[in-house]
């Protein structure tokens, strides 16, 4: 099979119908981990049929996480991160259609940007967020989303002796990190007066800001942009903050969250401003025959009684694992306990379940929460007596062992048990 096709056989791909209760052809619409897991998770459950993978970028699947890290650093090159080339998309027997960006949707079927349409009796959307501008945001102001951006991101920085960072949640810090360790000046703004504070709560993101400051970065925390100023032309970077300061550095990355990537499905008439709402199972609400995972799927979730979307890595395996399941027919897989990782400054933060749930906080081991060394600290989240979280600063064989208490739910005395017994 080709790199690029109209079908199969020189024509539309085109199903006629399920048979022996699967699709003929399933169209997955986004390569990237959310699409590719989809695919391999089809494969895996027993599914025969047609596969096509449509990418708007003309690259195989490869994976993100290494984009602010490894690869920003230099450290690998962009061959590393693929995660399967296309001899691999060949063992899957999936037929990519990369560099082609899907237009429109209709039932069946899927308008390509080549003017092509693609015939299916199952269609998975996972296309992915882009990056979040700010008002007046200059052109040449970095983000992070893609291969291409990581890398003229590496290229500005090899060139560069400060770094302004506007958002301080995990990509933020972690470029910040990268930046640090190549020397440069660093200084990132973060609009909350706790940095992660949404994701982690205010005590635990307190932690987080700790390696910030004790990495050598400027944190400014409560800092607003009011407006970017004339640098002259260069490619330099100025900022005056809602309380009138100016902040310039030699270049700058703006991280302030994604906006899930549905415009070529403005005409279906589905409410899309956080994301396709789904059912548990990844079923999207009002589109007959689709499914959505990753980053793009606001799926129901029981414990908040209404959609939540999830932009972590481990999110897109999951549900690619319950969606390909469903549409091949086959039993759902067991529940699974998120998890999210970030490695910023030397040490890698851990989080399982669900800490958004959560009311207070329970002290498990070390002395972070009190002032001492972030490293080696692990916090639990309790829902009234239940531990529904887990996040720890390089202590990956403590955490390890919390993964089937945070899944059963355990209570307080138990958490503390088992903080008792591994010391």
């Amino acid at each position: 099979m080709g790199p690029t096709g109209k079908g199969f056989d020189g024509a539309h791909s085109r199903g006629n119908g399920p048979v022996n209760g699967q699709p003929q052809h399933v169209l997955i619409v986004g390569a990237g981990l959310g699409g590719l897991r989809t695919a391999e998770q089809l494969r895996a459950a027993g599914f025969e049929g047609r596969i096509s993978l449509v990418g708007e970028e003309p690259l195989p699947p490869y994976d993100r996480p290494p984009l602010s890290k490894q690869l920003l650093a230099g450290d690998w090159e962009p061959e590393r991160i693929v995660l399967r080339g296309s001899e691999g998309l060949d063992e899957l027997a999936v037929r990519p259609y990369l560099g082609t960006r899907a237009v429109a949707l209709r039932p069946g079927e899927v308008e390509l940007s080549d003017g092509s349409t693609l015939h299916a009796d199952a269609i998975v959307i996972a296309t992915g967020v882009v990056a979040r501008r700010l008002p007046g945001q200059p052109e040449h102001l970095h983000t992070l989303r893609t291969l291409d951006e990581a890398l003229a991101l590496r290229d500005a920085l090899e060139k560069a002796g400060s770094l302004l960072v506007v958002g301080g949640g995990f990509i933020g810090a972690e470029v910040a990190s990268t930046a640090r360790n190549r020397g440069l000046d660093v200084t990132v703004i973060e609009a909350l007066p706790v940095p992660f504070s949404r994701a982690l709560g205010d005590e635990v993101g307190a932690l987080c800001g700790r390696l910030l400051t004790e990495g050598g970065v400027t944190l400014r925390t409560g800092a607003r942009p009011a407006r970017f100023l004339d640098t002259g032309g260069t490619d330099a970077v100025a900022v005056e903050l809602a309380d009138g300061t100016r902040i310039d550095a030699d270049v700058a990355i703006v991280g302030v969250g994604g906006q899930p990537r549905l415009d070529w499905l403005a005409d279906t008439g589905l409410d899309l401003s956080n994301g396709l709402v789904c059912d548990d199972s990844g079923r999207v609400r009002g589109l007959a025959g689709v499914w959505a995972v990753g980053d793009v799927a606001a799926w129901d979730d029981p414990e908040r009684g209404g959609p939540h979307r999830s932009e972590h890595w481990t999110n897109a395996t999951d549900q690619a694992a319950v969606v390909a399941r469903a549409i091949a027919g086959a039993e759902p897989p067991p529940p699974a306990v998120p998890y999210f990782w970030s490695d910023q400054f030397g040490l890698k933060i851990q989080l399982i379940g669900r800490p958004e749930l959560a009311d207070s906080t329970l002290p498990l081991h070390g002395t972070g929460l009190s002032g001492g060394a972030v490293k080696g600290t692990v916090v639990g989240y309790l829902a009234g007596d239940r531990l529904v979280a887990v996040a720890g600063f390089g202590a990956a064989r403590l955490i390890a062992r919390y993964r089937t208490l945070v899944a059963r739910g355990v209570d307080r005395a138990e958490a503390l048990g088992t903080a008792e017994s591994l010391g």
